[in-house]
């Protein structure tokens, strides 16, 4: 897979973009994150990707020219599955989404910024337009480190144990179980006996039972979007 990032501050996520288990996926060939700068795309003499917004908004807009021409000189190079777009009023990525962008070959992630960006660009050049949560960033950098990260992190060897990333919270609709390690008991904090009884059934039905219950408690309404897929 191939993950392009358009960027008007790569330095932003360069970063976190090459370490743990991003950096072991490209080390082993299964993964090409590569960060690509906008203001080497923009013919203005001052570097600048961004202007006013026509009507009088407060703000800045992010300019089609430069997005353009990062997205044509990238498709020349390769066919792409999704064009995405980080935005607040994107759908919303949960794990469902990161399961199904992790299929693909290769994609590009457009960066928001400032006001956002012309809105032609939405309409023209982008696919997708993925949110990573109610609120408001100060650019799409971050977005599409975590969509990068929750993707990469499910290919096949990414992480040394295949059936890690199956068991993680939301894979199955569901928060993940409690999880412990050694020593047993600490402080007179105790681990489950079950955990320790090497009965693998009952394990996994104590396991089943501590999901739904924590899933019922803290985010419920994933249990109720459940219910209404079915």
């Amino acid at each position: 897979m191939q993950i392009d990032i358009l960027t008007i501050l790569p330095e932003m996520i360069d970063g976190c973009l090459n370490c743990s288990i991003l950096k072991r996926a490209q080390e082993k060939g299964l993964a090409v994150i590569r960060l690509h700068n906008l203001r080497d795309y923009t013919t203005n003499r001052w570097r600048r990707v961004d202007d006013y917004p026509f009507g009088g908004e407060a703000g800045m807009v992010m300019q089609i020219e430069p997005v353009d021409r990062a997205i044509t000189a990238l498709k020349a190079e390769r066919d792409y599955d999704e064009v995405i777009y980080t935005s607040p009023d994107g759908h919303l990525f949960d794990q469902p989404m990161a399961n199904r962008l992790s299929l693909l070959g290769n994609i590009i992630i457009l960066c928001g910024h400032y006001k956002g960006v012309d809105y032609r660009i939405r309409e023209h050049l982008v696919t997708t337009e993925i949110s990573v949560g109610d609120y408001v960033l100060t650019g799409g950098e971050l977005a599409a480190a975590i969509i990068a990260d929750a993707v990469v992190r499910l290919l096949p060897g990414a992480i040394g144990d295949g059936q890690s990333a199956l068991s993680d919270s939301f894979q199955d609709g569901l928060l993940a179980p409690p999880v412990y390690t050694r020593p047993a008991s600490y402080r007179g904090w105790d681990v489950p006996d079950v955990l320790l009884s090497g009965h693998e059934r009952r394990i996994r039905e104590w396991q089943l039972q501590q999901a739904h219950e924590r899933t019922e408690r803290l985010r419920p309404d994933l249990l109720f979007n459940e219910s209404k897929i079915q």
